[in-house]
């Protein structure tokens, strides 16, 4: 059965009392919305404890939840008042209505509070949260206990999350453990105190976004996750578990054709700083670290993504760590080589250059998210399968039952024609952007833009992007049926084209079809631009007034039913 979804991040809510920051609570309302208006599930970017940079997309741990979304209400965060979080909220002043997240002193501001609670917690703890709090513990000992330790180790350095930085008696599992256990001797009760506050925090985001999954099942509304395709490299698994990974590599994607804008993308391509796995150590333990991280996740999520799926079939790797990328911006390969023992960004295991080696990929792939499938249990999958597509990739994810990605205006057949929505896949997940690219209003007017850029000044590059969007364009409109210029005088983006748009994808044959919420409500605003350091990644924060959302989410509810019949 087909079924609409909504992409909100969850640092993207807004609701009154908030701190600065989307939370749980205001997820509630997001689901209550959705229930209201026949939206069949909420898609989530990944939930994990970010590192410094605030991407979701750069964890310090596969399963640590970032207790930035937790909800500070006296009834949801034991031991604090209203006068705690009153007090937290002036201090906050306009951040607390900004259209931008201020991380860094929303984040000051909710670890002060976490404190206070863990602190008249542990001096006076009810006796059934203290027993569930122990419980919790004990049940997840097998990651929290070094999770604890990694922050632990983290607050005593400084806050500095480079491990590898390090004095020499913290710098790797062994000697950090031994650290701890020495520090332990000397001052039990700071190191249990410590130890005992990071698996606080865990156990209330636990606890928080658990009640949110029932308010959610309640509802009839799922939420859906996201499981990023690496880990930080400044990461608890990544310290604490280097055997499973290959430290010196780092994962991305290749050169790309045309980056005038980022001279490194065009010459060697993304490097995402994410450690390369060691396939072949994870499979001697039957995939246990993949295992407890999807477990771990469908607690919470009835759906979940996996980002870049393909790099569960081969990956392409880096031999140095983005830090060091403008180092290599004009060096030609042997330059290059030079300054890395010999070796290149290349394809593991190998590149699909041969029938041999794709078999071999395509066996793989087929071999590890069989794993992934198994720990999922009841739980579906989407694939982001974008980019370089290997043709044996979605034949194979449709084989095993894994819903692939289908952009209306990046598809077409050799003629130029666009593929239209009821030749799509049922398995499929049909949506018209992501979290990296611009919303559908924006895709239109830069699209109008560089049109008219080109006719004022007929340059080279302004050439090859009108010639791009004019592509675009004629995709979107061939789609969904709107009249095609064919002169390139093309309207400017209105109500009538929006909904038009939204219309087809919701009738297509996919049996997801997705609006990221900037698409919905015509938002020109960009969740995050890839490659970039952009001051507003990760940062955007709605403000829609309940009128718009109740407006908007009527008509998509129509619309909903007309493609139902």
């Amino acid at each position: 059965m087909k079924t609409t979804g909504v992409l909100i991040p969850a640092f993207s809510t807004r609701r009154r009392g908030d701190l600065g920051i989307g939370d749980t609570l205001g997820m509630v309302e997001w689901i209550d919305w959705a229930a209201d208006f026949s939206v069949g599930f909420l898609q989530l970017l990944p939930i994990n404890e970010n590192g410094t940079d605030e991407s979701p997309y750069s964890a310090i741990s596969s399963i640590a939840l970032d207790p930035i979304y937790l909800a500070f209400e006296p009834d949801h965060i034991p031991c604090l008042t209203q006068a705690d979080i009153d007090s937290a909220r002036a201090a906050l002043g306009d951040r607390l209505t900004s259209h931008l997240i201020d991380y860094p002193h929303i984040r000051s501001t909710k670890f002060r509070l976490l404190e206070i609670s863990y602190a008249r917690f542990a001096a006076n703890p009810e006796p059934s949260l203290a027993a569930e709090f122990q419980e919790f513990r004990e049940k997840n000992s097998s990651w929290l206990t070094d999770y604890s330790r990694f922050k632990l180790l983290i607050e005593i350095h400084g806050k500095q999350l480079t491990w590898d930085e390090w004095p020499e008696n913290c710098r790797d599992p062994e000697s950090a453990r031994k650290f701890i256990a020495e520090l332990h001797q000397r001052n039990a009760s700071y190191v249990e105190a410590r130890l005992g506050f990071f698996a606080y925090g865990q156990w209330l985001c636990f606890r928080q976004w658990r009640a949110v999954r029932e308010h959610a099942d309640r509802r009839g509304v799922k939420l859906m996750g996201d499981v990023p395709i690496g880990i930080s490299y400044h990461s608890a698994d990544v310290f604490f578990h280097p055997n499973l990974f290959l430290t010196d590599w780092f994962g991305g994607t290749s050169p790309e054709a045309y980056s005038p804008e980022n001279p490194f993308l065009h010459e060697w391509g993304q490097n995402w700083g994410i450690p390369l796995y060691d396939w072949d150590a994870m499979a001697k333990t039957d995939f246990a670290w993949w295992r407890a991280r999807i477990t771990h996740l469908t607690e919470i999520f009835r759906i979940f993504r996996i980002d870049h799926i393909l790099g569960f079939y081969r990956i392409y790797g880096f031999p140095w760590h983005p830090k060091r990328n403008h180092e290599f911006i004009g060096l030609n390969h042997h330059e290059a080589a030079q300054r890395c023992g010999a070796q290149l960004p290349r394809w593991f295991d190998q590149p699909d250059d041969s029938d041999a080696h794709k078999a071999i990929n395509l066996s793989r792939g087929d071999f590890r998210l069989r794993k992934i499938l198994e720990a999922a249990g009841d739980a579906e999958i989407i694939a982001e399968d974008l980019g370089w597509v290997p043709e044996y990739v979605r034949p194979h994810l449709d084989e095993i039952g894994i819903a692939g990605y289908r952009i209306p205006h990046w598809d077409s057949y050799a003629s130029g024609a666009p593929i239209m929505g009821d030749s799509f896949s049922a398995n499929s997940f049909a949506t018209y952007s992501t979290h990296d690219h611009d919303s559908l209003c924006a895709v239109w007017g830069n699209c109008r833009n560089a049109i008219a850029a080109h006719r004022y000044e007929p340059s080279e590059i302004n050439h090859r992007q009108a010639e791009v969007a004019i592509r675009s364009l004629r995709l979107l409109a061939g789609f969904s049926g709107i009249p095609i210029s064919q002169d390139h005088h093309w309207p400017a983006y209105s109500d009538a084209i929006h909904w038009r748009l939204i219309k087809s994808l919701l009738e297509s044959n996919s049996r997801y079809a997705v609006l990221m919420a900037t698409d919905l409500f015509q938002l020109p605003d960009r969740i995050n631009v890839p490659g970039s350091e952009k001051h507003s990644n990760w940062r955007l924060r709605l403000n829609l007034s309940p009128h718009d959302m109740a407006e908007y989410g009527r008509i998509l509810s129509v619309l909903i039913q007309i493609a139902r019949r």
